[in-house]
């Protein structure tokens, strides 16, 4: 399997190249980002994109994958409604659509952190 990452440098995205890079079922893995990881692999490769939303300019580079990541996201803490938008879901419908049909077979996993508590505090409950 080939998998696609957006998002890696984040904690949830963290996670999803960790698992990635353990399965041996995954053969190859992408991550597109702001910034490159700074994990090191032979089935790792990375792109360093600044505008992820533009994925034009690498279409040639994100065919025949199979799966795809989706973990970039932001709190929405302190920031205006249109930015919150544009980051949570213009850029994943964006994504979406070009990987959808540049790779019609691909399963695209949106992967939110939602719910987090980044003190790792249940929010609910007080626990640890």
């Amino acid at each position: 399997m080939k998998v696609i990452i957006f998002g890696a440098t984040g904690m949830v995205g963290q996670s999803a190249l960790r698992e990635c890079l353990m399965d041996d079922r995954v053969q190859e893995i992408l991550t597109i980002g702001r910034k490159k990881t700074e994990q090191q692999h032979t089935k790792l490769r990375q792109i360093q994109l600044s505008n992820v939303a533009e994925l034009s300019s690498i279409e040639h580079e994100i065919t025949g994958y199979d799966a795809c990541f989706f973990c970039l996201g932001v709190s929405s803490a302190g920031m205006k409604e249109e930015e919150y938008k544009r980051v949570t879901y213009d850029i994943a419908l964006s994504a979406g659509t070009t990987l959808a049909r540049l790779n019609p077979q691909m399963t695209f996993i949106y992967v939110s952190g939602s719910g987090t508590d980044s003190s790792e505090k249940d929010a609910l409950c007080g626990r640890e």
